[in-house]
């Protein structure tokens, strides 16, 4: 077989779900629709926190910074996938696919941090609710975003530069809906088992203890709710932590299954699935169950919705 090395004219052919799936025309439909009702709910809850005061606090912060990765991961992605399909063309270039690549690891990787991040912010909360002004202060709510941004941004500029050294074969299909990791290292022309390991012994790295630093924090939290005299108090602690973690199970599902699972269990259809579900469907789904479960985002939406609507009707 011939070799050649990837340079800055040559390019890919992303072979996604959609030109796999017996019924692309209806799963196109479907995922153009789970797009823009993800920039509608994203959009609303940024629009929302931005412009009402009262959630101008850590726990609203951290979640618009949720919202606003979430919008970004599924615009990297989502439209492309669908004009390409539309437009009958698959192509992407080497530089547009190493910055696709580079953009959704830094989103999912800040994601990773940041619901960690917000695990510890529902545990001071809800388990030390009078040190929670100086343990979740905005100086610790900036440095926690910003943590999330910087080590996201630098740890996948180190893997898109690395994954894309490597020399690729003529033939350039890659059989996902994006350019990621793990379907573009089967298009290499070189050995990739060591750098597959590093991938998988960062994956993790990264993965896990967030993960565990999440559970850790709900079973503290779920230890010190079920000791509340308060039935009120009780409720609303279980209602904002199941939110959270019904996030943290849609997200860290499709991840794991990405980045963790040995190269055994992985098909370019089970990896299309997971990836469509993780970058489309999860951020969709996000501020959906947080604003429907959470009374003060309702609030907050009435509240500037009825403000916007009044400013109208006087003119």
């Amino acid at each position: 077989m011939e070799f050649c090395n990837s340079t800055l004219g040559s390019g890919f052919i992303l072979v996604g779900i959609l030109d796999d799936s017996g019924f692309p025309e209806l799963l196109c439909a479907t995922i153009t629709t789970v797009y823009f009702l993800a920039l509608t709910s994203n959009g609303l809850l940024l629009l929302v926190i931005t412009m009402d005061a009262r959630l101008h606090v850590p726990m609203y912060l951290l979640l618009w910074q949720l919202s606003l990765m979430d919008l970004l991961l599924t615009s990297v992605i989502t439209p492309k996938a669908v004009i390409d399909f539309l437009l009958k063309d698959n192509t992407i270039s080497f530089g547009g696919c190493a910055l696709q690549m580079f953009l959704a690891l830094t989103l999912g990787t800040a994601e990773d941090l940041l619901l960690s991040f917000m695990a510890y912010d529902r545990y001071v909360a809800i388990c030390h609710p009078l040190n929670y002004t100086i343990l979740m202060s905005q100086k610790v709510c900036c440095f926690m975003i910003a943590t999330s941004w910087i080590l996201a941004s630098l740890s996948a500029l180190g893997y898109s530069i690395y994954t894309m050294h490597y020399p690729f074969c003529k033939s350039r299909q890659i059989r996902h809906l994006f350019c990621e990791i793990p379907p573009l290292l089967r298009l290499a022309c070189a050995d990739t088992s060591t750098y597959e390991l590093m991938v998988y012994v960062m994956g993790v790295t990264l993965l896990f203890p967030a993960l565990a630093a999440i559970l850790t924090s709900y079973s503290l939290i779920l230890l010190t709710v079920l000791h509340m005299p308060s039935n009120e108090g009780r409720k609303k602690a279980l209602v904002t932590c199941s939110s959270h973690l019904t996030v943290v199970g849609m997200w860290y599902g499709g991840a794991i299954v990405m980045y963790v699972l040995p190269n055994s269990f992985h098909s370019p259809k089970q990896d299309n699935i997971s990836s469509v579900f993780y970058t489309i469907f999860t951020p969709t789904l996000n501020p959906l169950i947080y604003s429907l479960r959470n009374k003060e985002v309702t609030g907050a939406l009435r509240r500037v919705l009825g403000k916007r609507l009044s400013v109208q009707s006087t003119f």
